[in-house]
């Protein structure tokens, strides 16, 4: 256990559980994340290695025991009527029969139909009235020669999720935690383990909870495959409903006029709409006009009787193409179905999640470590829908008068969801909320720009922000960055001239992404200057970073004290590859490294550097080391002989966690197609 670990244990005693153990005990039962949760608070919210074992064993057989699998319906039915009454866990959806004037329940596993069920129940549960719940019930079974009296009857109800919960004392708990513990422990709640995230990773996989604690919240993340869009809207909450496929009807979403039945929208707080890109879906003109009036004014009509909602929605779908290909043939938006790709339905997006940045799910990436139950934090996220932070940055921001309103609901919204999720009492320092007020800024800055590529009506926008000092800053996406040439595309009034490449005035990243703008650099020789890379950013290499810098070099100094592990050592034999390829033909390099010796692998460091050294010799590269034991070895940097110094605030750890294993990958083969942690390079003249 980590020290984080041992924390959340000790502040929140039987409200966590250790997210490794769902796997352990879901076995072939398909049932969501937050049931299982459930049932593992119950019995395994502890740090007790015994105890746990015991409580898997015992949530094991009430999984065994008591969860209807469909093709063990039939043995579920017979042990109901033998014993006279049986416990079920199934997912359960009540209709109203006016025939009869009673309340009739279905069991989706059991395959019961027509339970009666009793109006207070239906009352004190309204959801069952919608597309079911997950509960744990008993059934009886009461036959009488009556061929029109079912002999199913449901004694007892009740839906998985957690009765009462102290939301001042989670209040007060947040404050013992630091924000990136914090971070961190929501990132272990939603089943990752936050040491294969950066920070902006991080925020965006948060992101996706914001329609839970944000009312009429309107998302939209399209990515590639295998990314977990949709795991959050499916498993995280038994408030949220995933509606597969992505296509529904006016009447299930909204209201059935034949019978005054209300939609989804009016039940859930978050409605998600799962595979919801592709141009081949089919729409209803519709339900499009329905949902632009639901998204912007919270409300919608049923016939003369206009009625409000307060459901968040989520839009998610695979994207077939890569950014810069989107940009350059069309938008971010392109792969969305006809009746959709609308720029008044578009324009009431609050947020558009970057799925492009997010990594390909991988095994290494769960977490083992403890984080809430997820119903606890469901409930938490629950009552924080009905507080507001959207004006907390006020304070110290103020937001550009050019910005619209609706573009500055959208803002504000996002960052009021990001308070809440982050600092739910409200309090925030000047850095803290600038940092989210820039995260929001950017999803809607994203929204925004590629509905300017679509409907030419729309007025160019700078999205900025003064602080209390008057000064600006510009906002700007992470495309936007790697991609100015395409990003710009058909936008003369933002597009920044040949020697900027951003709205902000970055001229200094001109030469390193002339590979992304299909131009050859312009900047052929080495100058001083500082370099500042944002975490997720690709395109990056050493080639750029210092290809230009070591030309006619005969001696390079590299000192870094974090040449120890694997991955690192295979960082420095990459920049000796960079050496080798900006070497002139017929000279040799001297190349010494200062780092610190590894304390409990030294030997093989030792033997790792001895085989560069082998390999090297054969191209004229002279690789010699020293282990500092000064103990005070802390800069990064590299020093020429042709009068540079490059100062690196990670050092050559610059790159995100990749697939080094995999020989088919190309971020494993090359080094621009891997995310960058943030970082920032300045070239020192000496």
């Amino acid at each position: 256990m980590t020290a984080l670990d041992n924390k959340i244990n000790e502040c929140f005693p039987g409200l966590v559980v250790r997210k490794d153990l769902v796997k352990t005990v879901k076995g072939n039962a398909v049932v969501p994340t937050y049931v299982l949760e459930y049932l593992l608070g119950q019995y395994c919210a502890t740090n007790d290695e015994a105890t746990i074992q015991t409580g898997i064993e015992t949530v094991k057989e009430v999984l065994r025991k008591h969860y209807v699998h469909r093709s063990e319906s039939e043995l579920v039915r017979s042990n109901i009527k033998e014993k006279g009454r049986y416990k079920v866990i199934d997912k359960i959806s009540v209709t109203l029969n006016d025939k009869i004037d009673a309340y009739e329940a279905e069991f989706s596993n059991l395959g019961l139909k027509k339970v009666v069920v009793d109006s207070e129940t239906v009352k004190t549960h309204p959801k069952l009235l919608v597309s079911g719940v997950w509960c744990i019930a008993d059934v009886e079974y009461e036959y009488t020669e009556n061929k029109n009296t079912i002999p199913w009857l449901l004694t007892s109800l009740k839906p998985i999720q957690l009765s009462h919960f102290d939301f001042e004392g989670y209040l007060a708990l947040r404050q013992k935690f630091s924000i990136d513990e914090w971070i961190d422990l929501l990132m272990q709640t939603i089943g990752f383990d936050p040491e294969k995230f950066g920070q902006r990773s991080k925020l965006t996989q948060l992101v996706r909870l914001i329609p839970f604690c944000e009312r009429n919240y309107n998302l939209m993340e399209l990515g590639p495959k295998g990314t977990g869009k949709s795991h959050i809207y499916s498993d995280f909450s038994p408030h949220g409903i995933l509606i597969s496929g992505g296509e529904v009807t006016v009447p299930k979403l909204f209201v059935n006029n034949a019978s005054g039945k209300i939609g989804l929208v009016g039940y859930w707080d978050c409605v998600a709409f799962d595979e919801f890109a592709g141009k081949q879906k089919r729409g209803d003109n519709a339900l499009v006009d329905i949902m632009k009036n639901y998204m912007a004014n919270k409300s919608f009509s049923r016939g003369v009787e206009t009625l409000g909602a307060e459901a968040s929605m989520a839009f998610v779908g695979n994207t077939q193409h890569t950014v810069p290909y989107m940009l350059k043939h069309s938008d971010l938006f392109c792969e969305l179905p006809e009746k959709f790709y609308d720029s008044a339905f578009l324009d009431r997006i609050h947020y558009y999640i970057p799925g492009w940045e997010v990594d390909i799910i991988r095994g290494e990436m769960f977490s083992s470590g403890y984080g809430f139950v997820v119903d606890y934090l469901a409930e938490i996220l629950r009552a924080l829908r009905n507080y507001d932070y959207s004006d907390r940055y006020q304070a110290h921001f103020t937001l550009s008068s050019d910005i619209s309103t609706r573009d500055r609901d959208g803002i504000n919204k996002t960052f009021s969801g990001l308070m809440k999720l982050l600092y739910p009492n409200g309090e925030a320092s000047r850095d803290e909320i600038e940092n989210m007020l820039n995260f929001a800024i950017e999803g809607r800055k994203r929204v925004k720009d590629q509905l300017m590529r679509i409907d030419t009506t729309y007025e160019d926008v700078v999205f900025s922000y003064k602080d209390t000092s008057g000064m600006t800053i510009n906002v700007t996406t992470l495309e936007e960055k790697e991609f100015p040439k395409y990003y710009y595309k058909n936008r003369s009034a933002l597009a920044p001239d040949d020697s900027n490449v951003a709205v902000t005035g970055d001229e200094d990243m001109v030469s390193l992404y002339a590979s992304n703008k299909n131009e050859p650099v312009k900047d052929e020789f080495p100058r001083e200057r500082h370099l500042t890379i944002q975490e997720n950013q690709r395109g990056v290499s050493y080639d750029d970073l210092f290809g230009k810098y070591i030309l006619g070099a005969s001696q390079i100094t590299v000192t870094d004290p974090y040449i120890r592990l694997f991955y690192q050592m295979r960082n420095f034999m990459e920049f000796l590859e960079a050496v080798v390829r900006h070497r002139a033909t017929g000279d040799e390099i001297a190349v010494h490294l200062i780092t610190i010796q590894d304390e409990f692998k030294g030997e093989q460091q030792q033997d790792n550097f001895e085989k560069m050294k082998s390999a090297a010799a054969v191209l004229g590269i002279t690789l010699s080391w020293e282990f500092d034991t000064s103990g005070t070895l802390h800069a990064r940097h590299i020093v020429t002989n042709s009068g540079w110094k490059i100062s690196l605030d990670r050092g050559l750890d610059i790159f995100q966690a990749y697939e080094m294993n995999d020989a088919f990958a190309f971020a494993n083969r090359l080094q621009q197609f891997r995310p960058c942690k943030s970082f920032e390079v300045t070239y020192i003249k000496i």
